[in-house]
C-alpha cells in the first residue's frame, strides 16, 4: 500500500483531485444543459362536450380525462356540457384531451372563453 500512497501524493493530481475535477465537470456540463430544458407549466382548458346526455356520462368523461397522463385534475359538468381540465403541457396536449373523450364517445373541442 504504500506505492499507493506515494503515487497519490506525488501526482499532481491525486484522486481526490481527479474527483474534483470530474465534479467540476459535471457540474458545469449540467449548467450548460439546464437553460435548455423547460419547466412543465400547468394549464387549464375548458372543454365543451355538445353530446352529454344523462347525469352519468360525467362519470365515464372524467374517467377518461383522468386517465390521460399529465391531466391532474378534471372537473366535468353535466349542466354546462363542459369539462375543465388542469394539465401539465409537457406531458400532454388538447388534442389528447380532447381524444381521450372521442374514444369514450363523447367528442369535444377547446372553448373559446377563458375557463
Amino acid at each position: 500500500m504504500d506505492h499507493c500512497r506515494s503515487y497519490t501524493d506525488s501526482a499532481p493530481f491525486t484522486v481526490g483531485g481527479t474527483l474534483v475535477l470530474l465534479k467540476t465537470a459535471a457540474t458545469a456540463a449540467l449548467a450548460l444543459a439546464l437553460p435548455a430544458i423547460t419547466a412543465a407549466e400547468t394549464k387549464t382548458v375548458l372543454l365543451t362536450i355538445p353530446t352529454m346526455d344523462c347525469a352519468t356520462c360525467p362519470i365515464t368523461i372524467r374517467l377518461a380525462l383522468m386517465h390521460v397522463v399529465g391531466v391532474s385534475r378534471a372537473k366535468v359538468s353535466y349542466d354546462r356540457r363542459e369539462a375543465r381540465v388542469t394539465y401539465e403541457d409537457t406531458k400532454t396536449t388538447v388534442a389528447a384531451l380532447t381524444k381521450a373523450t372521442a374514444d369514450v364517445g363523447y367528442p369535444s373541442f377547446a372553448s373559446d372563453s377563458q375557463p
